[in-house]
């Protein structure tokens, strides 16, 4: 940093240091203008005249008073007037005095709103032009008379200048803070919804297939000794079980990759496309399902049929997790004018009576059903659970075909 810049920074961090220094500048131009005689005839105009006593202690008293300018720039400004229109009224020769009023003007208008600038001008030019026409010892076209009025109206201009350009420039700085931080709160925003969204896929994914291991698992072990036969086949679909959740994972995992990681194998999200291959997996663990549907030929959006899908895995998962032995299901999917109807029932011991109420039981934690319903409530479709009369549980969803996206999408042009 070179010496220029860290006397102006030191000035900044002192103000009152600054208008010291300006106000004596003020005073040495004064005193200097003090014996410069305009109206000299072929000689040397310095010199001319000479300020009295009562000139220098007017023009000391008001660059002392430029020094609070910053903190009370209507007082000085007043103080300053009052001093010039004296030396206007006394002083003959004249002394410069009113070269403090126009500084103490300028720092008003750059100071307060251009109304008041307006006002403060107009009275301040009125009451030393008009002083120095009228009372003091010049005629009153002269041109010392003639400068007072152009100094003061450039000083007013000049001020307001200079505060619109600050109001200006804090505007656009102001604007662009504003604009950056919604830019942040929406990229939170939208951070904010990708890790729920993310969250329910992985407890999907986790929550099926764990379950389908620990039943496999629990009837190996229940069956290693007199039918291993049947405890290999367990630990087969054990095995095949951990495989589609360690894909599943990864490919889910695989969104939170950045642009420059290594790529990594991913695989579609799951849809009805592949109902019959989970109603499978449940099959091999026991449970009876019956499946319906009746929506041959609709083309689903990806995320309601990544919906249906996980709303329908969640739903048996809990059916096997806490419906009891010799349970069975039945899932429906119909197309019912613009919606997507899912259906889940089954004739258990209705553990799972509300929003989970079975998975704490059984020290899951209870977000499967709540992991559904934000999933269906986020497609704008509705979700309706709870234990179905004569015994069992009942899960409903109602999906949209033409999400908030699909319909916005469609009118695109």
């Amino acid at each position: 940093m070179s010496t220029f810049q860290r006397a102006k920074a030191w000035l900044t961090a002192h103000p009152t240091a600054l208008d010291a220094a300006l106000a004596v500048g003020v005073l040495v131009a004064m005193v200097a203008g003090a014996f410069v005689d305009p109206h000299a005839e072929h000689g040397d105009k310095w010199g001319a005249r000479t300020p009295d006593g009562l000139g220098f202690v007017l023009m000391v008293s008001a660059a002392a008073v430029l020094i609070a300018r910053r903190r009370a720039p209507m007082a000085v400004l007043a103080a300053t007037s009052a001093l010039a229109v004296a030396e206007l009224v006394t002083g003959d020769p004249r002394a410069p005095v009113a070269m403090s009023a126009v500084i103490a003007l300028y720092t008003v208008a750059s100071t307060t709103d251009r109304p008041t600038t307006w006002r403060v001008g107009l009275l301040t030019m009125t009451v030393l032009t008009g002083t120095a026409m009228l009372a003091g010892p010049l005629s009153w076209y002269d041109q010392e008379n003639v400068g007072i009025f152009a100094w003061t109206g450039m000083a007013a201009a000049a001020g307001d200048a200079v505060r619109s350009r600050r109001d200006f420039v804090h505007a656009i700085r102001e604007r662009a803070e504003r604009a950056e931080r919604t830019r942040e709160e929406e990229a939170r925003r939208r951070v904010a919804e990708e890790r729920l969204r993310i969250a329910r896929d992985l407890h999907d994914v986790v929550a099926h297939h764990i379950a389908l291991v620990n039943v496999q698992a629990g009837v190996a072990a229940h069956v290693m000794d007199k039918r291993p036969d049947q405890a290999k086949e367990a630990l087969a679909h054990v095995r095949e079980a951990s495989r589609s959740a360690l894909n599943e994972l990864r490919a889910t995992v695989g969104l939170l990759r950045q642009s420059g990681d290594p790529e990594a194998p991913t695989e579609p999200a799951p849809g009805l496309v592949r109902l019959d291959e989970l109603v499978g997996t449940f099959h091999s663990a026991g449970l009876a399902v019956e499946v319906a549907r009746a929506d041959q030929g609709v083309t689903l959006p990806a995320a309601v049929d990544l919906a249906a899908y996980r709303v329908i895995q969640e739903a048996l998962t809990n059916v096997r997790k806490h419906a009891g032995q010799e349970v069975k299901a039945e899932v429906s999917v119909v197309r019912v004018g613009p919606n997507m109807e899912i259906t889940i029932l089954d004739n258990g011991t209705g553990q799972a009576t509300t929003d989970g109420a079975g998975e704490e039981a059984d020290g899951g934690g209870g977000h499967g059903l709540l992991g559904m319903r934000e999933r269906v409530t986020a497609l704008g479709g509705t979700l309706a659970t709870g234990p179905r009369y004569g015994g069992g549980f009942r899960v409903h969803a109602i999906l949209p075909l033409k999400t908030r996206t699909t319909a916005a999408e469609a009118v695109r042009p």
